[in-house]
């Protein structure tokens, strides 16, 4: 049965390779950047079998400690990432529990996270192959590091399980998890500091952590190097003692979850609100916008953006604290500008099923494509205004706000007509309604990445002549061209505006049972 399910597991990965070939060519790229990563990390473990006992000692043991922490923490924010072996599809199944936990747990270990993992785990053999007890001490130290990191995720995802069915619980923590995604440099270098600040803070902490369930795997090695085999054993008691109990927990889990499934329904809501559709104009573009506005902020899919974009201003202030010059702050309008109209480009995509709404009522692709253009130029417009401004009082360059206002409303007004027609013309893979943002199900990779780099290209072609003269301003200094730049890309913007709603509507009306068949594929 154990064999059974990882040929199943393996037939799953192989099936959803070749449904699609761009799925395939996307599952390659995400292996040479894993593969990347652990080549470098393999290296490193290498490389350390020559350094000192402590420093190799306490590189292996926080590295292995974060290791499993990471296996602990994603499950929570990123939940069902890969449900190919759902426990929750075999309910009907009668298979034996000791099978089915021996099944999931190595079958956790096909795919990339999991190839990765067991490489760089195996690597810390070669750091303590200065003889054959400390080798296959690495080694068992390895092979119950990489099985506790698998178990402690599978107990973490079968425990939240209940939560997971929740859409609050999915939409709250898919959109915590942005946070520190996009605070990902200020968090990394603030680390670093500290870290440099109190090398002789590590040694210890390690220490400390090789007689956790975290560390004490992996510090197995590194004490039968030592000549501490009495120690070592008592650590491989613990480890031991460790996986044991979170199988014993997953297992307990699994039955409870076998037998009463988690209940995603939800409970009664009063009617006869309704809500932004009582208030905006009651034509099919305010229906429209109406309805994508209550998207953009009841769908993490979409309001993951509406989160990053007042984190910006911290991180471009971080990056100018670090060089010590805060003019990097003046791309933030244009940028926001970008990333929030660049946001609708696959607007019907998102839409998923909920498209043949729009079909069966028969409204029109130009009130379509302008309602959901209008919706995020409710609050994009003033977003751009808020950052212009605050950068010129921030500086004191009131004389350059006319040219960074007419690159940034030209990059706004010209980004959504754009993606006016790229989301009428093309789909995309984008996650599932009601599933967490990081969670896109397999398709046409490499017609995403296609789409979203030649819509960036032919942006930039569009807005040359705002960037021209913005260039011109700060070359010449002479502040007309930021008000030639405020005209011009006022004017051009809307223009191209107006032309990519009507071209989009118009491809609109004329695919729109074969851009239904397109996004509904994964449903």
């Amino acid at each position: 049965m154990v064999a059974h399910l990882l040929r199943l597991k393996l037939t799953l990965l192989r099936n959803g390779l070749r449904r699609s070939p761009w799925q395939l060519v996307g599952m390659a790229f995400a292996g040479l950047y894993a593969l990347g990563m652990v080549a470098t990390l393999v290296m490193a473990l290498v490389m350390l079998r020559n350094a000192p006992h402590d420093l190799a000692q306490t590189a292996v043991v926080l590295g292995g400690s974060a290791a499993i922490l990471g296996w602990g923490i994603v499950p929570v924010v990123a939940s069902a990432t890969d449900m190919t072996l759902d426990p929750a599809r075999f309910t009907t199944f009668a298979i034996p529990m000791r099978q089915m936990l021996a099944g999931l747990a190595l079958g956790g270990l096909i795919g990339i996270p999991g190839l990765a993992t067991s490489l760089v785990a195996l690597s810390t053999v070669a750091t303590w192959s200065h003889g054959v007890l400390p080798a296959l001490a690495a080694f068992a130290g390895a092979v119950l590091g990489v099985l506790t990191c698998v178990v402690l995720a599978k107990v973490v995802t079968t425990a939240t399980a209940s939560l997971a069915a929740s859409r609050r619980f999915k939409d709250v923590s898919a959109i915590a998890f942005m946070v520190p995604l996009v605070l990902m440099g200020p968090i990394v270098a603030g680390i670093g500091q500290g870290l440099s600040a109190s090398t002789g803070f590590l040694p210890g902490f390690a220490r400390t952590l090789s007689w956790t369930p975290l560390g004490a795997p992996w510090s197995l090695g590194g004490d039968v190097a030592a000549g501490q085999p009495g120690q070592a054993a008592l650590k491989l008691l613990v480890s031991v003692a460790a996986l044991a109990a979170l199988a014993w927990a997953w297992k307990s889990l699994l039955e409870r979850a076998l037998v009463t499934p988690p209940y995603a329904g939800s409970g009664r809501r009063k009617g006869g609100r309704l809500g932004l559709l009582g208030v905006l104009p009651a034509t099919p573009a305010g229906a429209v916008m109406a309805r994508s506005l209550t998207y953009w902020f009841r769908d993490p899919r979409y309001s993951g953006s509406l989160v990053v974009i007042p984190l910006l201003p911290v991180v471009l202030a971080f990056q100018g604290s670090q060089a010590g010059d805060f003019t990097s702050l003046g791309i933030l309008a244009p940028l926001s500008a970008f990333i929030l109209a660049w946001s609708i480009s696959a607007d019907v995509s998102y839409d998923n099923t909920a498209f043949a709404l729009h079909l069966a009522t028969g409204v029109r692709g130009v009130a379509d494509r302008l309602g959901r253009a209008l919706a995020c130029l409710a609050f994009a417009l003033p977003v751009v205004l808020v950052f212009a401004l605050g950068y010129s009082a921030l500086t004191g360059d009131w004389a350059g706000l006319p040219g960074q206002l007419g690159l940034s409303l030209g990059i706004l007004f010209t980004g959504l007509g754009l993606s006016s027609v790229v989301s009428a013309r093309y789909t995309v893979a984008v996650p599932l309604p009601g599933d967490s943002p990081f969670k896109k199900p397999p398709g046409n990779v490499g017609q995403t990445l296609a789409v979203q780099f030649g819509g960036l290209l032919v942006l930039m072609v569009l807005v040359l002549p705002q960037a021209g003269l913005l260039v011109a301003q700060v070359v010449t200094g002479n502040y007309l061209f930021g008000w030639i730049n405020l005209s011009a890309g006022t004017v051009l913007g809307l223009v191209l505006f107006v032309l990519g709603v009507r071209l989009g509507g118009k491809w609109l009306d004329a695919r729109g049972p074969e851009l239904l068949a397109q996004v509904s594929v994964n449903r």
